[in-house]
C-alpha cells in the first residue's frame, strides 16, 4: 500500500479516535462472510451497498401512511428513512457514537416495508399465515432482503451490527431506556429465524448495539411529527387539536418537537451505556403516539380502501403462483423478478416464499399495475 492510500484510510478512520467507550468502533465489524477491504471503513461501506441496493430505489414509490394523495408534500418511505437517518445521526454525534452504523441502520431499516405501509403488511401477514410461511414482519423482511434476496439472491454482507439494528428497530415499542444487550451470529440468526414461527418475539427484540438503540427510538421521533405535519396537511385535523399537554410540553410545530426530544435524550444520555428519556418526555410521547394512533394511523384508509387492498394482494399474489407452477415465463414474477434470481434463491425458496418476497418487494404503483394487467 503507498503512502498516499495509507493517508486516505487513516482520514476514514479518524472518528475512530473520539469515540465514547460505549460506541461500537470500526473493528468490531462483523460480516457473515470474509471479503476484501477497500479504503472505506465497513459501516460508511454498508450504507453505501443500502443506497445503491435495487430495494432502496423503490423507497420512492412506497407509502409511509396516506395513500392515493395528489399532493407532492405528503411524506413517502424514501422521507421517512431519511428524516430517521438525520436525527439519529444527530443524537449519535451528540453521544459520539459511531455515525456510519447509525446511517446504514437508519437508511436501511424500511427496506422490507411492503406497499401501502402497514394496511399491506398485514394483508401479506395473513397471506403468509394461512399458506404456513409464517409471520411477515417487514423488519425482518428487510434483513431478508440484504441477507437472501439482494444481489439477484446472494445478499449484500452487510455487516451484522446493521442487520440487527435493522431488525430490532421497531418504533411501535416505546420504552424510557433502551439498553443494547449483546449477541453473537448465533444470537442474531436465532432471533431472525425464530420471528417467522413466533409472534411474540418481533416485540422482545433489544439492538446489540447503543446505535441501534438511537435508530430505533429515532424510527418513533422522525414519524410522530412528521405525520401530524401530513395529516394537518390534507385537512384530517388542525394542529390546534393536539392535546394541551403535549403542546405545553413539545410545541406545536415538527420542528419543535423533534428538537425538544432529541435534546432530552441527549441530555439524559451522555456518558451513559444504554439511552435514556425524561419520565416527563417519556410519558408525553405516550400521550402523542395514542393521539396519531386515534386521529391518524386508524383513519387513515376507509374500510372500503382497505378491502380494495385485500383484493388487490390476494388477486396478485394467486396470479404469480399460478404462473410459477405453470412456468409462464412471460409473466411479471419470471421478468421482473424470478429471472434475476441466482439458482440457490431458486432452489431453497418454496414457490409462496418467492411470491411474498416478490409482492412485498412492489411500490404502491407497480402492485396497481400488475393488478390492473391481471384483471384484463
Amino acid at each position: 500500500m503507498n503512502l498516499e492510500m495509507q493517508k486516505i484510510e487513516k482520514n476514514m478512520q479518524k472518528h475512530n479516535e473520539n469515540l465514547s467507550e460505549f460506541a461500537t468502533h470500526d473493528k468490531d465489524a462483523i460480516r457473515f462472510y470474509e471479503e476484501q477491504n477497500d479504503f472505506r471503513t465497513p459501516f460508511f461501506r454498508d450504507t453505501d451497498r443500502i443506497i445503491y441496493s435495487m430495494a432502496y430505489t423503490r423507497y420512492m414509490d412506497k407509502t409511509q401512511v396516506f395513500s392515493y394523495q395528489k399532493n407532492d408534500h405528503i411524506s413517502k418511505r424514501m422521507i421517512h428513512v431519511q428524516l430517521v437517518s438525520k436525527i439519529a445521526r444527530t443524537i449519535g454525534r451528540a453521544l459520539n457514537l459511531n455515525e456510519d452504523l447509525i446511517e446504514a441502520a437508519a437508511l436501511g431499516h424500511d427496506l422490507g416495508h411492503v406497499p401501502f405501509g402497514h394496511v399491506g403488511e398485514a394483508i401479506l401477514n395473513r397471506i403468509s399465515l394461512e399458506y404456513k410461511e409464517g409471520y411477515f414482519h417487514h423488519n425482518i423482511q428487510s434483513v431478508r432482503l440484504l441477507m437472501e434476496i439482494e444481489k439477484s439472491g446472494k445478499g449484500s454482507n452487510i455487516t451484522l451490527q446493521v442487520l440487527d439494528a435493522i431488525m430490532c428497530h421497531n418504533g411501535e415499542f416505546l420504552s424510557r431506556e433502551f439498553h443494547p444487550k449483546l449477541k453473537s451470529k448465533e444470537d442474531f440468526l436465532k432471533e431472525y429465524q425464530s420471528s417467522y414461527l413466533d409472534s411474540s418475539v418481533i416485540k422482545k427484540l433489544i439492538p446489540m448495539t447503543l446505535e441501534g438503540c438511537v435508530v430505533r427510538i429515532s424510527d418513533l421521533i422522525a414519524y410522530l411529527g412528521r405525520d401530524i405535519n401530513d395529516a394537518c396537511v390534507l385537512h384530517v385535523f388542525d394542529k390546534q387539536e393536539l392535546p394541551k399537554e403535549v403542546v405545553d410540553v413539545l410545541g406545536i410545530h415538527n420542528r419543535d418537537i423533534i428538537n425538544k426530544i432529541v435534546t432530552d435524550i441527549i441530555t439524559n444520555s451522555i456518558n451513559k451505556n444504554y439511552i435514556s428519556m425524561s419520565q416527563e418526555i417519556y410519558q408525553i410521547m405516550k400521550v402523542l403516539k395514542q393521539f396519531n394512533m386515534e386521529r391518524i394511523y386508524l383513519k387513515a384508509n376507509s374500510k372500503e380502501s382497505i378491502a380494495k387492498y385485500e383484493v388487490m394482494f390476494r388477486t396478485v399474489f394467486d396470479e404469480c403462483l399460478k404462473d410459477i407452477k405453470h412456468n409462464n415465463r412471460n409473466s411479471k414474477i419470471f421478468r421482473d423478478f424470478l429471472d434475476y434470481k441466482n439458482l440457490d434463491y431458486q432452489k431453497k425458496n418454496t414457490n409462496v416464499r418467492k411470491v411474498i418476497d416478490y409482492i412485498a418487494g412492489m411500490t404502491d404503483n407497480y402492485l396497481l399495475m400488475v393488478y390492473s394487467d391481471y384483471k384484463k
